[in-house]
């Protein structure tokens, strides 16, 4: 299918194949009819893409501060690889359109394929010919409502939820600045709740539609006309509300609605306009400031949003998604025409074109839709079932011949830690990238040079030409995901974690002993670290129990982050916490046998207390309240003497008492960056799927190393030590 998509770094658009995405349960898949481009906010991207990396940096400095953070915790070469992927990336635009249900995912009974829907979401109503859209961002189109008009809905919602904000009543009278789309849509939404609206713009031609709209009085944010038309409608005491509607850099917006507002008036930012608060001019009307969310209660929740769990009506009646079937309402009874605001109707395959025209200034437009070729819904390929197949050890393979691998994943740790290092691997053969989302797998394949892209994981799993799969997906799908590979007889590189729960723990191992599949890795890279093996050697043999002690300065999570979802993603230490504890157990050369563990109260940070068989003890200090400044990871093992110290993969120490002298040894010196065993790591499974040998890690240890971490939060539960069962 063809997706309309920006890469970031050099600002190309493009109409580009992508795979078709697969319908997941809980949501629907839509073959878009129209989709509606934002005149504002999309073109505010394009722009931004254009911009030098000056000028992407001056215009998000809050992306300028998270990748100084990263610099601080994970150096120059790490973060510059990070950036730069994401930069050179493709990325989708769109967020409003109306199409026909092709496919109902499990758990939908509210549309039936054939049903036509308004659909929402900057991930999921995109300019693309299919979208697989979650059950609260569609809702259904009423009955002779136009396609074209129902495409608004997403637009419109955000229009609506601002007005809602600010809460008008009849015969109140409303100042709207800006009239792009969503200001024009606000006046309509205004002058049918009965409030006299008088708006303002620099463009006349948006003044002269506005008032066709139904506004009293438009002009010039300058113009004297104005001042004195909100006189003459308020008896001089300044309009009861105003609405931000503008973009761009001047603060002229936020200091007309203080003059023309009214003691104690509303002031709504529904757009994104400089607001620098003359605070005179507030203070003395104590004017009330409210943002407008998006298109309503329910945005940004990724429980709501992806998962489907609505919000009571009795305690929020407006979500998005009634926002979102109340717009189309309104439009489909005739309350809001939406045909005005239409400069202009383009074939979707004409997307490019359509705007550079739109960003150079050769379009002016208010609203402009993309128009879909109706045609039949591609063939889908049919389920693969997998059966078990017995596997105890890979054959060894032709000596030339390159292993293939596919990755199931394609976030940012794949595209920054894994592939960079096997696309430049000789032997080996990207062979597939599967993913959810269609342009994140077109991404990859344009990048590292995968012969394919698709959604169909079972089409993956059945293809005997693959021999490895990677899993680097959520967390949540880990556990699955590689029990499926193994019975598909796979050998299966799965990041971090494991498991999430014992039960998820046992499945893996049913799937080993069901299919004789014994081929697994987990990501536990630090083992492989060139420094730290370099400094295990130094140690030496040890002799007698050791005490290790672990800092780990995790630091504090974004806003947002789906490490916050515990609920489906498990807590943050069963998703890292194995890093830490593979460590400890490699260094020490057993698994542990007991797992104690206290936290601080209400937060994460934590002190895990592990035992092991000869009676060495390590200290995992899990830390998120630390400094930012502060290494993230820094290790001290003492025994026999000997003291071995890890400065976050940067510098290694060794200190050492004989009897006839006192000798120091320090890394000779420092890497060009942290290398924490990525590489080393891929070239040792790379080499056991190619040979057949033993895998990097054995079996028992993956799995003593995932029930220690699970045991942790069985252990914070039950306040007393949890004795594990010796797997070797």
């Amino acid at each position: 299918m063809k997706q309309v998509v920006q890469n970031y770094k050099s600002g190309e658009l493009a109409v580009l194949d992508v795979p078709v995405p697969g319908c997941k349960p809980g949501g629907v898949l839509v073959r878009s009819a129209y989709s509606l481009i934002s005149t504002g906010t999309e073109l505010m991207k394009v722009s931004e893409a254009g911009m030098s990396m000056l000028g992407k940096a001056r215009s998000r400095p809050d992306q300028v501060a998270k990748v100084m953070q990263s610099v601080a915790t994970n150096g120059v070469p790490a973060t510059y690889r990070k950036v730069m992927g994401k930069l050179d990336s493709y990325t989708p635009l769109g967020y409003s359109l109306c199409g026909v249900v092709e496919q109902v995912g499990a758990g939908i009974d509210d549309v039936k394929v054939g049903d036509l829907v308004a659909c929402a979401g900057n991930e999921h109503a995109l300019h693309a010919e299919l979208n697989w859209v979650p059950k609260n961002l569609y809702a259904p189109v009423p009955d002779g409502l136009a396609p074209r008009h129902a495409a608004f809905g997403t637009v419109g919602s955000i229009a609506l939820q601002g007005v809602r904000q600010g809460e008008p009543q009849l015969g109140e009278v409303a100042l709207v600045i800006g009239l792009g789309l969503i200001g024009q849509l606000v006046v309509r939404l205004l002058t049918a709740s009965g409030v006299r609206v008088v708006g303002v713009d620099p463009d006349a031609e948006r003044c002269e539609l506005a008032e066709r709209l139904g506004a009293a009085a438009c002009g010039d944010p300058s113009s004297a006309a104005v001042e004195a038309t909100v006189a003459e409608l308020t008896d001089g005491h300044g309009v009861d509300q105003v609405y931000l509607a503008a973009g761009g850099g001047s603060n002229q917006p936020v200091e007309l609605a203080a003059k023309l507002s009214r003691d104690r008036g509303r002031v709504i930012d529904i757009g994104k306009c400089r607001l620098d608060l003359p605070w005179n001019a507030y203070y003395e009307k104590e004017l009330d400031v409210r943002f407008s969310r998006s298109y309503g209660p329910g945005r940004y929740d990724p429980e709501y949003e992806l998962e489907g769990r609505d919000y009571p009506i009795g305690y929020v009646r407006w979500t998005e998604r009634r926002n979102l079937a109340c717009f189309l309402d309104l439009v489909a009874r005739g309350s809001v025409d939406v045909e005005p605001l239409i400069s202009h109707v383009a074939d979707f395959d004409d997307a490019v074109e359509t705007y550079q025209s739109l960003k150079d200034g050769d379009l002016k437009a208010v609203a402009v839709l993309f128009r879909y070729p109706e045609q039949a819904v591609e063939a889908e390929a049919p389920a693969v079932a997998v059966p078990p197949v017995n596997v105890q050890r890979s054959p060894a393979r032709a000596a030339k011949a390159p292993v293939r691998l596919a990755f199931v994943g394609a976030g940012n740790y794949a595209t920054s830690m894994l592939l960079p290092h096997l696309a430049q691997r000789d032997g080996v053969e990207l062979s597939t990238v599967v993913t959810t989302t269609a342009l994140s797998a077109a991404n990859a394949q344009r990048k590292f040079g995968f012969a394919e892209a698709t959604t169909d994981l079972d089409a993956v799993l059945g293809d005997k030409s693959i021999d490895a799969v990677f899993v680097v997906t959520r967390h949540s799908s880990h556990a699955e995901l590689t029990r499926k590979a193994l019975l598909a007889g796979k050998t299966v590189f799965v990041e971090k974690p494991l498991a999430l729960t014992e039960d998820e723990l046992t499945g893996v191992l049913a799937a080993v002993e069901e299919s004789g599949n014994d081929r697994l890795q987990v990501g536990f890279n630090r083992r492989f670290a060139p420094l730290l093996q370099e400094a295990r050697k130094r140690f030496g043999t040890r002799t007698g129990p050791a005490n290790l002690r672990y800092l780990v300065n995790a630091g504090r999570l974004q806003h947002g982050s789906w490490y916050l979802q515990q609920g489906s993603e498990g807590s943050r230490f069963a998703g890292e916490g194995g890093h830490f504890i593979d460590t400890a157990s490699w260094l020490l050369e057993a698994d542990p046998v007991s797992v104690y563990a206290v936290a601080t109260s209400g937060n994460e940070d934590l002190q895990v207390v592990l035992r092991y068989p000869d009676g060495s003890t390590a200290t995992i200090s899990y830390v998120t309240t630390g400094p930012s400044g502060f290494p993230k990871e820094t290790l001290d093992l003492v025994a026999d003497g000997k003291a071995l110290r890890l400065d976050d993969f940067v510098r290694a120490s060794l200190y050492s008492d004989g009897s006839a002298d006192r000798k120091r040894w320090v890394s000779s010196r420092l890497p060009k960056a942290r290398d924490k065993g990525q590489n080393a790591e891929l070239a040792a499974f790379i080499k056991a799927v190619r040979t057949g040998g033993p895998m990097p890690v054995p079996l028992e240890s993956l799995v003593a190393t995932t029930a220690a971490t699970l045991a942790v939060q069985t252990g914070l539960a039950g306040g007393v030590p949890v004795t594990l069962a010796r797997t070797r």
